[in-house]
Parts: structure tokens; C-alpha cells; sequence
């Protein structure tokens, strides 16, 4: 609970309106960010983040006061699942800069006729702000619980036309059309079309884009199904006629698309995931379904302007490509696809990928693979809200693997869009330069080894030694990682009472298998799946009987307990093939921590 140091007077707090409404309701309040994917129930609006202060309370019909989202590019999609069940808060506060959940509710008023109002209110406001006050909100204000102010039912409809322009006022303020943007914005390329522009320029309007900007790709994470929501909202821009404009890529959905009935899925969530994948394959998406694009054959240059969505991938894009994309939330990524035109904002400009922080790490001896998701989700800790350039990992060498188990677990605790690292990522001298102009350097955040291994002990929530299940690929498993575990598994017998299952894109199995590893694999006991992730697989793929679970990703580390109600151990890949023919764990600090 933040502090309250309410006013006497009870003054209202003014703010800014993202989203315009009235709400009243009881405030539930943190200083940590949250993602409501992964993080919150959207069939109740628990908050089941095992790693959140806030775990066990309930965000229904709260004004929820957070510096911000957090996480996944999921927020958005899960946030509109929350607000059709009826179960989303009255209205959301945030103290920083917030695409994404706010991205949720335009969606939900556009196209459902739901809203809730979206302020984001100064920092030290906050610390006026304490969980069990009740307040109300009339457009920027927000009055304490004393004031005067209408009352609105959290689950009233909105009455407001779904397929016409706002007032152009509210769009196109201060941000400068071409010609083809004007004639998108006026319905004569179509309505999807015209939906995806007045969306985006309410967005480019709230970061304060002067103008927008051409991209020559995307990549989807909208298909991921949180629900009836989600094809609702695919279906809807189908029937309209959407058509994407740029090359378009599918990020993994929520089951194996060619063998879901196979795997026992439910006939009812399995249809339906698979539905949404096909409505955007219509709308002429590739049917990649895969979390890590950058390992496809479309990945894109340093320097070009894209836009991606999924967290690891926007990471992994900013941070080690050098290409140039903002963190998209699901809905906005498939509106520019239609568009082909984005916001100039954020890290899509040479100021927005600026650092706003330095991290010095502190030398450790002989790190295994698993020091680098491990760093990644706890500079992402420290550094929730700020862009970092960290340095003491010049002589490091990283694989492309780590960097990408690093920027995983970066984005799973960090709102930020990438991160530099000194002597490694493209774009790090620059950053450099700009740190020591500007005097960051001299007030550097630290990692120490004492830090890390306190967060190696909360990744590792399983109670016993025992290992039910190891699931590897989150994200997706890269070619160099299947020649590493067939490295691993060559010679030794997997314990048959422990499954051993890997997630990857298609084009990395087919390469896999080229290669002979997947048969080399599948003699140890290694099952494949590709199409979804370990954030989206539950039972029966998870079997009911398996209770603790083993990952090398921190990502899925974090996720999983909340999303399958597992235990979790988090070791390198070597400790997780141990583990595969032991069926235990030994849970002992790593040597380069202790």
C-alpha cells in the first residue's frame, strides 16, 4: 500500500484525460506496475501475480491507481476480456506514460461500447491517494469521497456511434495527415480501415506525435485468444473488410494450430484460438505463429521502422537489431498493419531511445546460461519505468540466445521499450555519449551478486526437489538451442515419469528436423509443439498430476504460477536435461552466486 498523505482538505487531484468519463469507486493502490496479462483473473479480476504486493485483492469496480502497466503487450487484450465480463476496474490512474491499458479501453469503446475513464495523475499525487478511500471522477478531476459528483454504473453502456470518426478535434490535433492518412480517417479505403486511423491517431494525439510515420512491417500478438473478446474483435475487422497493408506476421497463439485436438484441448477454447489465427491470416497475415520473429527469415534491418508487438519480441527488435518500434499493444499493432502508418513517437525517434538510467553490474564468476534471464528480470525490477544502458558486461559475449532469454525477462518486469548494453547492443556508444553528457553515470544504479541471488530464490517457488515437467521455449527455441540440447541429451535416458516438452515456430522445427536434431531429440524423450508458448499451454498438455514445474526462461519463471497454478524451479538448460533424467532438482545457489 503507498503511503497516505491525504490532505485534510481532501483538494481534488487534477489530471490528464487519456480516456473521458465518470466513475466513483473504492481505490486500491500500488507503486509497482502491473500486467494484466498474466496478472489478473479476466473472469473475476483477481489478481493472482505471485510476485505483485497486491496478490489476492480484486480490482473490480476499484479505481486502480498504478505508475503503470507492465509486461506483456497483452495488457490490452486482456484488459477488454476484464471490461466485457463485467469485472474491470471503474476507472484506471497511472503516474507514467500508458499505451497500452488505455490502447484496451478505446478498443472497448469503439468497438463494444464500453469505457471507463483513464487519467494519469502527477507522481506525488499518489502519495495522496491510500487503498480503501472512496473517491469519484468527473472528466480530470478526482474528487474525494466528500465531493459532489454523478454516479455511473461500471457496467452502463455507452451510447456513441462505432464505426464513425469522433470529432476530428479529438483525433487530429496537432497531428499533421497526408492524404492517404485523411482518406483512410474518412472511410474511402473502407471501414476497418477507418476504424485502425481514428485509433491511432487518438493514440499518436495522447503520446504526442506531430505526425505519422510510414513502417515497413509488423509482427501480431492481437491473435493470442484471451477469450470470446478477442475473435469478437477479429471477426469485427474481418466482416469490414481488413486488409493489411505492410508484410505481416503472426506472433504464437493460444493452442498448436494443426494438432490442438491431438494434444486433448478443449474443443471449445481450440476452435475458437483457432478461429482468431485464421481471421487474421484473411485479413493476409503469414501464418508464422511464433514469439520470436526475429528468427524468421523476415527479420528486419537495423534502423527500419517497424512495428511489433509481444514483449520479448519489441525487446529484442529495440534493444539487439537496432530496428525501430514502439511497445505495441494488441489491437494498435494490427491497426497500423491496416495502415501502414504509426505514430512518430517513442522509441521510433532518435530522443525516444535515449537512456534515462545507468545500471553497473558487478562481476561474477563463470555465469551459466541462466545469469542472463535472471539479470534481465531483475534490471527490469530496478529499472521498471526507465530505459537502461548497462554497463559491466563488455567482456561478456553473449550469444544471440542470451540476449534473448535477457530481453524475455527484461520485459517481463520493465515497461520500457529496450535497453542498451555497453560493448554489446548496437546502439550502446551512443547511448554512452548521451549518459555522460547528461550526467547519469556519476548516479548508476548497482547489480550485485547478493541482489541476484535473492531473486534466483523468489524464481524458484517450488517447495520439494521433485521435477514433473521441463518446459523449455519461452520464448520459442532457436536453432542453435535444439543443437545445444541434443548436445545435452546425446548418451544419457530421460526419466520416463518426467515430460520434457519444447515450443518453437514452425520454421525452426523444419530446419530442426532437417538438421537430424529432432530425431535425436525425440530418441531422449523430448516432445515438440510448435504454433503456442508456454504463457499460453495449460492442461491437460500440463498434466493435472504434474505439480512442479522446471524452466530455463525467467519469463515463464514468473508467469507460470500465476497462469497454471504450478510450482516453479528456474535452473540453466543443463541443470533442466539433469533434472529431465533425475526427476529432481537439488535447489542448491548457483556457484557464480555464492
Amino acid at each position: 500500500m503507498v503511503e497516505n498523505r491525504s490532505n485534510p482538505t481532501n483538494k481534488p487531484i487534477c489530471g490528464t484525460v487519456l480516456v473521458d468519463g465518470v466513475a466513483s469507486g473504492t481505490l486500491l493502490v500500488s507503486a509497482v506496475g502491473i500486467s494484466f496479462w498474466g496478472g489478473i483473473d479476466p473472469l473475476n479480476g483477481n489478481i493472482i501475480d505471485e510476485h505483485h504486493p497486491l496478490k489476492g485483492s480484486n480490482i473490480s469496480g476499484k479505481v486502480l491507481v498504478i505508475p503503470s502497466g507492465r509486461g506483456s503487450c497483452s495488457g490490452s487484450g486482456a484488459l477488454l476480456e476484464l471490461i466485457l465480463n463485467k469485472c474491470a476496474p471503474a476507472a484506471l490512474l497511472f503516474t507514467e506514460a500508458e499505451d497500452i491499458l488505455t490502447l484496451g479501453v478505446l478498443v472497448a469503446k469503439a468497438m463494444f461500447e464500453y469505457s471507463l475513464p483513464v487519467l494519469r495523475i502527477d507522481d506525488a499525487d499518489i502519495y495522496r491517494l491510500e487503498t480503501g478511500a472512496q473517491v469519484e471522477i468527473q472528466g480530470a478531476k478526482l474528487y474525494f469521497e466528500n465531493a459532489p459528483a454523478t454516479k455511473l454504473s461500471s457496467d452502463k453502456k455507452l451510447s456513441i456511434l462505432t464505426h464513425k470518426p469522433d470529432a476530428p478535434a479529438e483525433h487530429t490535433n496537432n497531428v499533421l495527415l497526408s492524404s492517404l492518412d485523411q482518406q483512410m480517417l474518412d472511410g474511402e479505403l473502407g471501414d476497418a480501415t477507418q476504424l485502425a486511423m481514428q485509433i491511432i491517431l487518438r493514440i499518436a494525439h495522447i503520446q504526442g506525435a506531430e505526425k505519422l510515420i510510414n513502417v515497413c512491417q509488423a509482427h501480431i500478438d492481437a491473435c493470442v485468444y484471451h477469450g470470446p473478446s478477442s475473435l469478437e474483435f477479429a471477426d469485427q475487422l474481418v466482416k469490414r473488410g481488413a486488409k493489411v497493408r505492410i508484410p505481416t506476421t503472426l506472433n504464437a497463439i493460444s493452442i498448436d494450430e494443426r494438432r490442438w485436438k491431438k494434444h486433448g484441448v478443449n474443443a471449445n477454447i481450440g476452435e475458437a484460438a483457432s478461429q482468431l489465427g485464421r481471421a487474421f491470416v484473411a485479413m493476409g497475415a503469414q501464418p508464422s505463429f511464433t514469439c520470436a520473429p526475429y528468427l524468421l527469415s523476415t527479420v528486419p534491418a537495423f534502423g527500419e521502422q517497424i512495428v511489433w508487438a509481444e514483449s520479448n519480441a519489441v525487446m529484442f527488435a529495440n534493444s539487439v537489431i537496432g530496428a525501430r518500434t514502439q511497445k505495441y499493444p494488441d489491437f494498435l499493432d494490427i491497426f497500423v498493419a491496416l495502415t501502414g502508418r504509426a505514430p512518430a513517437s517513442g522509441s521510433h525517434l532518435d530522443n525516444g531511445r535515449d537512456p534515462t538510467v545507468c545500471i553497473k553490474v558487478e562481476q561474477t564468476k563463470s555465469p551459466d546460461d541462466a545469469f542472463w534471464p535472471l539479470l534481465g528480470y531483475y534490471i527490469g525490477l530496478i529499472a521498471s519505468n526507465d530505459l537502461p544502458l548497462i554497463y559491466g558486461l563488455e567482456s561478456a559475449q553473449p550469444s544471440m540466445d542470451d540476449l534473448k532469454a535477457f530481453s524475455a525477462a527484461f520485459a517481463t518486469t520493465s515497461s520500457a521499450p529496450m535497453f542498451h548494453m555497453h560493448g554489446v547492443t548496437p546502439e550502446a556508444n551512443d547511448a554512452n555519449r548521451f549518459c555522460r553528457a547528461n550526467n547519469l553515470f556519476d548516479n548508476a544504479k548497482r547489480v550485485t551478486t547478493d541482489a541476484l541471488l535473492e531473486c534466483f530464490r523468489e524464481l524458484n517457488t517450488a517447495p520439494t526437489q521433485v521435477v514433473d515437467m521441463i518446459c523449455l521455449g519461452n520464448p520459442h527455441f532457436s536453432i542453435d538451442e535444439c543443437a545445444r540440447l541434443a548436445a545435452l541429451c546425446d548418451g544419457k535416458t530421460k526419466n520416463p515419469q518426467v515430460r520434457l516438452l519444447v515450443t518453437l515456430g514452425r520454421q525452426v522445427h523444419d530446419a530442426a528436423s532437417t538438421k537430424g536434431y529432432v530425431k535425436r531429440l525425440e530418441s531422449f524423450g523430448v516432445e515438440f509443439i510448435t504454433d503456442t508458448c508456454w504463457c499460453m499451454i495449460t492442461e491437460p498438455v500440463i498434466p493435472a498430476s504434474a505439480r512442479n514445474l522446471m524452466t530455463n526462461s525467467g519469463k515463464y519463471a514468473h508467469y507460470g504460477p500465476a497462469l497454471v497454478q504450478r510450482d516453479m524451479h528456474f535452473g540453466n538448460l543443463s541443470d533442466c536435461v539433469k533434472a529431465a533424467c533425475t526427476g529432481v532438482y537439488a535447489m542448491v545457489d548457483p556457484p557464480w552466486l555464492t
